[in-house]
């Protein structure tokens, strides 16, 4: 399904509900409003596909934001527009306590400054987050002058938190089921305000996982990597039902109890709490803090004084890393960046899910969408209704988990697969195919946790991460993309050498030869697992790559069977974009190295006509006339022909490589960085998944 009708579908099945997300950057201005709050106004106002009812409709947005947002420079100017009105609407971020003095809540102004300003105590009850962190809220300020001067001049007339006031959930589903597994996805990515057509099926499912903490009750997300890839813009700006806070900016009172007056923390407030920032070896952390954190990331309780408590809030803990992925598994573990009072094996044993950064690309232009989404107030509603239910009875139709696999790990994989089932299928009308991937997809994220535990702590042992199908009673494996990746540098967390474990003797332990079709896409069956460099290819050898796999490149592939060709032939009907001719460019370019002085190799392209609007034989002519006088004699044609499909290449010598993919194996990157690494090594890009047969002639 084309952009334009996956937003013509989703403003049909969600007529109301659904907003143009490119239209909060719009209007927003210099306002340091949340996402939510504009999303809000513009669901009033531009929840359709109408460009006149949209244009109208913002500049009725801009002029509410004009005349009522309270920027901070300006406030005293707001406060003397109430004065001389008597009254004034404004937007702002409001707080309330309790002045137990004189028994009264007082309300705080973020931005127009305002302090103990009297609140009628029914909008507290209605609405407790007020006393905790905060909201959004539209409301009507008074200011009324009185002859005792203990008695201040502002009260608050009216507030009405900026949030949608109502959720159907039946009709909910009813407008999902006009969507495949892939739109739905789509959507949802768009809802986020990232362009699909960028990222890959296990990107977009990295980017979906931060999600659920908003839909599953207490439950510890970890996300680590480089900067600039969104990590914490979905916990500030993406709900009302959330908060984001500096990983040292807060306190045992504030998260949990305040033993001095009884107030429950941020705890008993949000749905989701994320820790900004989290990483820093050299911060500074509160020992008593990450003991009470400990108890309740594992019990959904905490002891302050002489009660215990619980609660549901989702914890979420993001931050940077400064070294790879391959130097940090080779050296230290993938939590090294940890404040020291958190890289502890009691605390990482708790988190259920380890979300690869640096598999999630560096934000861009591009990768923003200007596509129609969900109103994010809306989507947060339905996350939030989803929090109570259990999803996790879905996958046990149809798999159990391993008896090895411990009741911390089985809590874990199941959260997340829950919280997954949640998103995509909240119908529970997921397939068997659709089920499996999810389940496979949680046991990773786990894996990657107790990977590193077993590195951090001698006293963890190696463990099978291992499923079985119900209806076959095949065991099934799982392992990271780091192992498939960099099996030299985790041979260990992979059980390399380690024997049967539990009751069932008859299946080997993680890492062990378990039959293809349970490896499923984790399987990389040809020689060399990093792709740089294949040591040697077998006739009738098959590679498959997974998704996000990073350290290939097209010497690696292709090198071993193309070099000492005479003649090389590449049919791909799919060489007709900018990049997928620069594919081609690349491809030359590696044979060109193959040849020995004296040596020259004719190259010949099969593509299709393309039938859109690009520059395919210019940019071809361009191609072959670079390579004119070196040692590749580029040629090619262009067929009409609908039944080419295939992909392949073959050579004089015998070899027919066969390609699902063609050449575009590579997910976008940013091509017009000049110092993006990723522009001149391959082996620094992620791949899409694919797979690559090697057949060869026989008598060659």
């Amino acid at each position: 399904m084309s952009t334009a009708d996956l937003d013509k579908n989703a403003n049909e099945a969600f007529p109301g509900f659904i907003v143009r997300k490119d239209l909060s950057k719009l209007v927003k201005g210099n306002a340091l409003v949340p996402t939510y709050v504009l999303e809000y106004l513009l669901g009033q106002y531009c929840a359709t596909d109408d460009e006149s009812v949209i244009e109208t409709g913002v500049e009725r947005v801009q002029q509410i934001l004009h005349d009522h947002y309270v920027i901070r420079n300006q406030a005293t100017l707001v406060r003397s527009q109430i004065k001389e009105k008597g009254s004034h609407r404004v937007i702002d971020r409001i707080t309330v306590d309790l002045n137990d003095k004189i028994d009264q809540y007082e309300a705080t102004f973020m931005n127009l400054g305002l302090k103990a300003v009297p609140i009628d105590d029914d909008y507290v009850r209605k609405h407790p987050k007020l006393l905790v962190g905060g909201v959004w809220s539209i409301v009507d300020v008074e200011y009324q002058h009185h002859e005792d001067s203990r008695v201040g001049p502002w009260s608050v007339e009216s507030l009405k938190p900026i949030q949608v006031s109502s959720f159907d959930f039946d009709t909910y589903l009813e407008g999902r089921q006009g969507f495949s597994v892939a739109e739905w996805i789509d959507l949802l990515v768009q809802s986020m305000g990232y362009n699909p057509e960028f990222f890959g099926d296990r990107e977009k499912l990295l980017l979906l996982t931060r999600l659920i903490p908003y839909c599953e009750n207490n439950y510890n997300l970890i996300e680590l990597g480089p900067k600039g890839t969104g990590k914490s813009h979905i916990f500030s700006e993406f709900s009302p039902h959330g908060i984001l806070i500096s990983g040292g900016e807060v306190t045992l009172a504030k998260l949990f109890v305040n033993n001095s007056n009884g107030n429950l923390g941020l705890v008993g407030y949000w749905d989701t709490i994320a820790f900004d920032e989290f990483a820093g070896q050299t911060k500074r952390s509160d020992k008593s803090l990450v003991d009470v954190m400990k108890n309740y990331l594992a019990n959904k309780s905490f002891s302050r004084g002489m009660d215990t408590q619980s609660a549901p809030a989702s914890f979420a803990f993001v931050g940077n890393t400064r070294r790879s992925v391959p130097y940090m598994l080779k050296h230290t573990d993938l939590f090294e960046e940890l404040p020291a009072a958190y890289h502890d094996s009691a605390f990482i044993d708790r988190l259920h899910f380890y979300l690869p950064g640096w598999e999630v690309s560096v934000l861009r232009n591009e990768l923003l969408t200007d596509g129609y989404g969900f109103i994010v107030d809306y989507f947060a509603e339905m996350l939030k209704h989803l929090r109570t239910a259990d999803y996790a009875e879905d996958y046990r139709r149809y798999f159990e988990l391993d008896r090895g696999v411990s009741a911390r790990d089985r809590t874990a994989i199941e959260k997340t697969t829950s919280g997954l089932l949640k998103i995509l299928f909240p119908g529970h009308d997921a397939t068997k195919e659709d089920i499996e991937a999810i389940l496979r997809f949680a046991v990773e994220g786990r894996k990657r946790v107790y990977n590193q535990l077993i590195r951090i702590d001698e006293t963890f042992e190696q463990r099978r991460f291992v499923y079985t199908d119900s209806d076959s009673s095949e065991l099934r494996a799982v392992s990271t993309l780091e192992e498939r990746t960099y099996p030299q540098l985790t041979r260990r967390e992979a059980g390399e050498g380690v024997g049967p474990s539990g009751d069932d003797a008859t299946a080997a332990a993680e890492g062990a030869a378990l039959p293809e079709s349970a490896a499923g896409a984790d399987s990389t069956r040809a020689a060399g697992a990093s792709g740089a460099s294949v040591a040697s290819i077998t006739p009738g050898s098959q590679r498959v790559i997974a998704e996000n796999e990073t350290g290939l490149s097209y010497h690696g592939l292709f090198a071993e069977c193309l070099r000492g060709a005479g003649e090389i032939e590449l049919v791909d009907p799919y060489i007709r974009n900018f990049h997928q001719v620069k594919n081609v460019f690349e491809f030359l370019e590696m044979v060109m190295q193959l040849q020995e002085v004296g040596d020259e190799v004719a190259v010949t392209l099969q593509t299709a006509g393309n039938e859109y609007e690009t520059d395919q034989s210019n940019l071809l002519e361009q191609v072959r006339d670079s390579f004119a006088g070196t040692s590749v004699n580029f040629a090619y044609t262009i067929s009409d022909e609908k039944s080419l499909h295939a992909r392949y290449i073959t050579t004089d010598t015998g070899w027919k490589i066969t390609l699902d993919r063609g050449l575009d194996i590579f997910q976008p990157f940013n091509r017009r960085d000049a110092f993006n690494l990723q522009n001149t090594v391959q082996e620094a890009r992620r791949c899409r998944a694919f797979e690559v047969t090697y057949l060869r002639s026989t008598g060659n």
